[in-house]
């Protein structure tokens, strides 16, 4: 038996905390600190700590499912893959390629990622893969690349975070999502810096802030206007760094000085001298960031809302210079990773453009093929999701729980069970693997070896420390042998260190590059940054802090985008008169598929609730853990209410992680983002009732 602790990182959050898995005497792993890694230096939240917990036989799948007679029932592998590749095979012949659907997660490592988005475009020949990493960061990372011709989570390590003298945290609840990283945030403080942060709760994050501003969802990108525009009426403009580093200024200052205060704070219901304040904190030390997360981004106009706080860090100087910038927080483990190598809908390996004539060519001379028979871009994650039983027929989804997680969620269901067919790759038995045809049990982070891209653009290795149960396969043996059924014999390894070889080769020259990067490397130096471009005489150092000489442009200048608020896709009426936002708690992670099956997490976030202001709870005769409902022109969920006022008396609260009658995202509205396809998660209308006097008949649940 294996006696010495493997060093790995925790499957969840993009923090990709460093931990250490020690073998137990009874079998099994129990997770040890691991102090040298810098970003958590051994601290863990809840979840990580009990992440072995989903390790057990007793709660993840160890067994092939095919539906017969309408259940699943146990099978062979090699009866469950000759299913999924007769139906993939049948589908494709009689309705084309693109009846084909993939959608991915952005917990897949990067050689999963890598290897899905080659196995959709050379085996299935299909355009039709997207992921579920487009519902957390896609209007950050469209802002980003248009501004700075590059989208990487942080351009500059988490440490940087303390030295700095304000940090404006822009609709995130770190202190739930992402515990550990709470630190860096206390000891900015603790150094004479100021945190400020924006959201429409008070959160534990809130509660840490040197100012809390709580606007009305969906009204961030007024906000950042406003802001610009007492940046600009008080003479707060860096113009030597606008005028020799940056472009579009003009137009950008325009579009702000007609968002005056008094104009945005109705809008907002932030305070003019609230705004000022914060201009003041922003403005004043030598180095200020912003950071954002799902808060301003999961709009229908989250790119622009990004953009306006982008505006902000570059009319101020503070983009490109030591411990100042913009960056964004990302959620998911490697949801930084996942988009960057394959298998969103419109990228290649390295981020490069599925368009780009020179990028499909490079890509297409690694994998062996010729350019042009790869497909364009295809759909983005939900306009795949509705499409599915319409213009798609089958589909192959590793790692993902649409049936909670996407918006619409009802909806989503039905488009779902409308398939010709469904194959599930997962690790437990989620809500939308209980619909498939076949289900293929995985193996997970601790039974095998791989890189993920944390939200600094640092590449780890995540390393396996015990063998998977038996009956359990790897992702890309999956795919491997579903490649060769289809008649693809080779181009499929198994072995992560030699795709992740051929990721190297297909990534360099691109965005990001990782051509410089080993196995070796990662485990030595914990950790590389992208991009880390490779060099003949010595490894290359790696990029911890990006745009210090220049932005990722074609003139290295940083990109003004002039943008205006607009309101919400969905703005309260009569009908509904008020505001749903959403989110997480501390104990529990995305759509709870792996999180609810441990019972120390359950015990501490047993189920959904519907967070209330005391002004809202008396005029609808609610008391605390009275059962209410909520309702959207989507459908009705039910949660007990909690009563706090923490939040805005106009705005209602769901976290998102459980299905049933508490599903938040049975509520949510799938309105996108013009630019990045983002749906407005953060905001919708509903109106809130007593459950007993609601009535779900005028209300269809299905959509």
């Amino acid at each position: 038996m294996q006696t010495a602790s493997t060093p790995t990182h925790c499957p969840y959050c993009a923090l990709q905390c460093g931990m250490a898995l020690s073998p137990l005497p009874t079998g099994g792993v129990e997770v040890v600190e691991r102090p040298d890694f810098p970003v958590n230096r051994g601290a863990l939240c809840g979840k990580g700590r009990t992440a072995p917990a989903v390790l057990s036989s007793t709660v993840r799948l160890t067994s092939p499912l095919v539906r017969s007679g309408g259940s699943l029932v146990p099978a062979t592998w090699e009866e469950a893959l000759d299913r999924i590749a007769a139906e993939l095979g049948r589908v494709r012949d009689a309705h084309g390629a693109d009846a084909l659907g993939v959608f991915g997660g952005g917990g897949l490592t990067n050689e999963k990622a890598y290897t899905l988005g080659k196995f959709a475009r050379v085996v299935l020949g299909t355009s039709q893969i997207d992921y579920n990493g487009r519902f957390c960061m896609s209007s950050a990372a469209a802002a980003g690349v248009k501004a700075f011709g590059l989208d990487r989570g942080l351009p500059f390590p988490l440490e940087d975070v303390p030295r700095t003298g304000c940090v404006i945290l822009v609709g995130s609840n770190l202190a739930e999502t992402m515990p550990p990283s709470l630190r860096f945030f206390s000891e900015l403080r603790d150094n004479g810096g100021t945190l400020i942060v924006i959201d429409p709760r008070r959160t534990k994050t809130a509660e840490q802030a040197d100012l809390h501003l709580a606007p009305r969802p969906g009204t961030d990108l007024a906000l950042a206007l406003g802001l610009l525009h007492l940046i600009v009426a008080e003479g707060r403009v860096d113009e030597e760094y606008v005028r020799e580093r940056t472009t579009g200024w003009e137009e950008a200052r325009a579009a702000a000085m007609a968002h005056w205060p008094e104009y945005v704070e109705r809008i907002t219901g932030v305070s003019v001298p609230q705004l000022r304040e914060t201009v003041r904190l922003f403005c004043e030390p030598d180095a200020a960031m912003v950071l954002t997360a799902r808060g301003p981004e999961q709009q229908s106009k989250g790119t622009d809302t990004v953009g306006a706080w982008i505006n902000l860090c570059l009319a101020t100087g503070r983009a490109g210079r030591p411990l100042s910038g913009y960056g964004c927080l990302t959620g998911q483990g490697n949801g930084q990773g996942g988009r960057e190598h394959g298998q969103k809908a419109d990228q290649l390996p390295g981020y490069r453009k599925l368009d780009d004539p020179a990028a499909r060519a490079h890509v297409a001379g690694v994998w062996g093929v010729d350019p042009d028979s790869l497909p364009g871009p295809g759909r983005s994650a939900y306009e795949l999701l509705d499409a599915l039983g319409t213009d798609i027929r089958a589909l192959l989804l590793m790692g993902s729980n649409p049936v909670v997680s996407a918006p619409h969620a009802a909806h989503i269901e039905q488009r779902i069970g409308s398939l010709d067919f469904l194959a599930v790759c997962d690790v437990v038995l989620s809500e939308t693997a209980a619909l498939a045809d076949v289900v293929l049990p995985v193996t997970q982070w601790a039974e095998e070896t791989g890189t993920t891209t944390s939200l600094e653009g640092r590449v780890l290795l995540r390393r396996k420390a015990i063998t998977a149960p038996e009956g359990v396969r790897s992702d890309l043996e999956v795919l491997h042998e579903l490649a060769a059924r289809l008649g693809v014999e080779k181009g499929f390894p198994v072995e992560p260190e030699e795709v992740f070889e051929e990721l190297r080769r297909a990534s360099a020259g691109g965005v990001a590059d990782y051509s410089g990067i080993t196995y070796r490397r990662l485990a030595e130096e914990n950790g590389v940054f992208w991009p880390c471009p490779a060099a003949d005489d010595e490894p290359a150092p790696g990029t911890p802090r990006l745009f210090l000489d220049r932005f990722a442009t074609p003139d290295g200048r940083a990109r003004f985008v002039a943008v205006s608020h607009r309101p919400n896709a969905e703005e309260p009426d009569d009908d509904y008169p008020v505001l749903l936002t959403t989110g997480r708690v501390v104990a529990q992670y995305q759509s709870g598929a792996q999180t609810r099956r441990v019972d120390e997490l359950n015990a501490a976030a047993p189920g959904p609730f519907v967070e209330l202001h005391p002004r809202l709870a008396a005029r609808l005769g609610a008391a605390e853990g009275d059962r209410v409902a909520v309702v959207s022109r989507r459908g009705r969920a039910v949660a007990p209410a909690r009563i706090t006022t923490g939040i805005r008396p106009d705005t209602v609260f769901m976290p998102f992680h459980w299905p049933g009658e508490g599903r938040a995202n049975t509520l949510t509205n799938p309105a996108l983002d013009p630019t990045s396809r983002m749906p407005e998660f953060k905001s919708c209308a509903v109106r809130v009732e007593l459950a007993e006097q609601a009535s779900g008949d005028t209300f269809s649940s299905a959509g």
